[in-house]
């Protein structure tokens, strides 16, 4: 893994009244669109970025209601899938490897589903296919803390435990204050639009996949990550050390199962 020195570029498209950001990594390489999960923004993925240029093109949106793009009426499983669409569009992109962690995992997999001419490959970094829980959110904590407070200290006072994760993600507001990277009640909203059985967008294609497991994940079960590899065909397994959040507790482990993968790619 030779990894090199990449600057990311913020650009933007409108969507309609919706202003969407991302963030383009450049170079010559094969473009890979990469989804950010929950409580995340484009940035997470800058360390990927820097380790497959420059044989590979990252381009991280923020997704909407997230980071620097606009929040949205809705957040349904077809809203984010559009948006993806409109910006490979944006960019004269017509086909790439799509990449997602948790819900921007099952993003990745349901644009290959809906439009599998655009999409050459799959990493689903614990993205879940089936869940049958229909009880509260797990992300439900988030409706304690305030989207906006007056200063950066007072907001990172209110969110308490979640200040070294979220701390260098606060954005400041036009009136002088600073507000969350994400909106509480928008994220409820768009978590509980990732429940249900995803098994037939998982399996509706067969072009190579990767499905990246952690050994501690919150989420994924061994038995049902054995399933998401062994009922689609064509996939692969990487199992790493960590959380859910494995992209960003083993960043070089997950860097080189990700370029491992892409080796293999035509």
């Amino acid at each position: 893994m030779n990894g090199t020195s990449t600057i990311a570029i913020r650009g933007e498209l409108h969507i309609g009244d919706r202003r969407l950001s991302y963030l383009d990594f450049g170079g010559p390489g094969r473009p890979l669109l990469a989804l950010h999960g929950h409580l995340y923004e484009g940035q997470t993925w800058e360390q990927l970025a820097q380790a497959l240029a420059p044989r590979w093109r990252v381009i991280a949106p923020d997704q909407r209601g997230h980071g620097d793009s606009d929040r949205a009426a809705s957040y349904t499983r077809d809203d984010y899938v559009a948006d993806a669409i409109a910006l490979l569009d944006h960019l004269g992109i017509e086909q790439a490897v799509t990449l997602g962690h948790s819900g921007g995992g099952i993003t990745a997999y349901q644009i290959a589903a809906r439009h599998p001419e655009r999409v050459t490959a799959i990493v689903n970094v614990e993205g879940p296919v089936c869940d049958l829980d229909d009880g509260p959110s797990a992300l439900s904590f988030v409706l304690s803390m305030p989207y906006t407070a007056p200063g950066r200290q007072a907001l990172l006072d209110a969110i308490g435990p979640l200040a070294p994760m979220l701390g260098d993600k606060l954005r400041p507001t036009a009136d002088g204050g600073w507000r969350l990277p994400f909106h509480p009640q928008d994220t409820i909203t768009s978590e509980q639009g990732t429940h249900g059985d995803h098994w037939a967008d998982w399996t509706a294609t067969e072009c190579p996949a990767l499905f990246v497991h952690a050994r501690d994940s919150q989420v994924i079960t061994p038995e049902q990550a054995h399933q998401i590899v062994t009922r689609r065909a064509g996939t692969r397994r990487a199992e790493l050390d960590g959380d859910h959040f494995v992209h960003t507790t083993d960043p070089q482990g997950f860097a080189t199962a990700v370029n491992a993968f892409l080796d293999t790619l035509n």
